[in-house]
């Protein structure tokens, strides 16, 4: 495996990290205390080609790779973990799924406007019944000829409230379990469409957590992606996509809170010398670093696996699972070394706690990553009997 990044990755990695400590960074607590997204910086994150860095160029994208993708969501969550998530949410979990099961006709009418910011995008698969238990839907979808009639509510919807475009999954009999549910891109200006509450959440503010209702909403079959009881395949395969991407959001976040508590140790003393200069402090900045770099590597090679065309399944439920958890560690340990003033707006390392303690929850639990490894693990060492 090569350890060089490629000069198209380079630029990404270059475009993502100025924008991020020029345009998101310090404005990050603002939006937080606002709890709302700037769409002009969303606009200026697609103009540079950050909302569709692994969609084709045909389709509005950069047309690069998992790895030059998975290193500008790290890069944009170093400056703002909610802006971060609208271009993993664009260029991932709505993507994703037209790409690999989409049609052309399909492709080419929802891809372009999302990549270039002009339209918002969402991914729908949770609802109050249904978390990790994803194949438990309750959103109807009726057969009615050449549409579908969905009755029903989602929950949990990143940017559901401000979207244009949700790709949605529904089933047509409960019955059939994940073999009843069907994949469905709905256009959320038609008829039998509207948003219950926005979530009030702990992190994560400026982005929008909706819930979705569904009364007598029509849509049409050429909308549907792949085929009935396909959805449910799609859905968890999306999700190896976005694993990776909450991984990359982890990373671009412990990086940030690495940074801030490593030059506040150096710019901080008590009893007559610096902090960095006390052994203590220097451990928990080793540790940190050396858990940082372990969560980087895991997360970059799950992107690289999928760039080969390898089975990923277990390897991005690592990188989610190993480092969303040390994302929230090393956010805790910034907070310690900054003391008092880490627990205050002014450092930022309280607000970036808050973001990353989500990244363990989701895009699947780290309770369900855990079982997807352990899963993955015995099934290549298997044992005859």
């Amino acid at each position: 495996m090569d350890f060089n990044l490629s000069e198209e990755q380079q630029y990404v990695r270059d475009v993502a990290r100025k924008f991020a400590d020029e345009r998101l960074y310090p404005r990050a607590g603002e939006f937080d205390h606002n709890a709302e997204l700037d769409r002009e910086a969303i606009k200026e994150m697609a103009e540079l080609g950050l909302m569709g860095v692994k969609v084709p160029e045909d389709y509005g994208g950069t047309g690069l790779d998992n790895l030059a993708y998975t290193i500008s969501i790290e890069e944009l969550a170093r400056g703002c973990a909610s802006h971060a998530l609208v271009a993993a949410v664009h260029g991932s979990l709505f993507a994703m799924p037209l790409l690999e099961f989409g049609t052309e006709e399909q492709k080419q009418k929802f891809l372009p406007p999302v990549c270039a910011g002009e339209k918002m995008a969402a991914y729908s698969l949770s609802e109050a019944g249904s978390g990790s238990d994803a194949a438990s839907l309750s959103l109807q979808a009726d057969d009615d000829g050449d549409n579908y009639i969905l009755n029903g509510t989602k929950l949990w919807v990143t940017q559901g409230s401000i979207a244009d475009y949700i790709i949605v999954f529904a089933t047509v009999d409960r019955e059939k379990k994940t073999k009843g549910i069907v994949a469905l891109v709905i256009e959320t200006d038609q008829p039998g469409f509207s948003v219950g509450k926005n979530e009030v959440k702990m992190g994560y503010k400026a982005s929008p957590t909706s819930e979705l209702i569904f009364d007598d909403y029509k849509v049409p079959k050429a909308h549907q992606i792949g085929e009935v009881g396909r959805g449910f395949n799609i859905a968890m395969e999306t999700l190896n996509h976005g694993r990776i991407s909450v991984g990359a959001q982890s990373v671009g976040m412990a990086q940030r809170a690495l940074e801030i508590a490593t030059v506040y140790s150096q710019q901080r003393t008590q009893f007559g010398q610096e902090l960095a200069k006390f052994q203590g402090i220097q451990f928990k900045l080793a540790d940190m670093q050396a858990k940082l770099h372990a969560a980087r590597m895991v997360t970059y090679e799950a992107a690289w696996k999928k760039d080969q065309g390898m089975k990923v399944i277990k390897d991005a439920a690592i990188a989610k699972m190993y480092a969303s958890e040390v994302g929230t560690e090393i956010a805790h340990q910034a907070m310690q070394i900054l003391g008092g003033y880490g627990y205050t707006h002014e450092y930022n390392v309280e607000r970036i706690y808050r973001d990353v303690r989500l990244c363990e929850i989701f895009e699947g639990t780290n309770e369900v990553q855990r079982i997807v490894i352990a899963r993955e693990l015995l099934k290549e060492m298997a044992v005859e009997k």
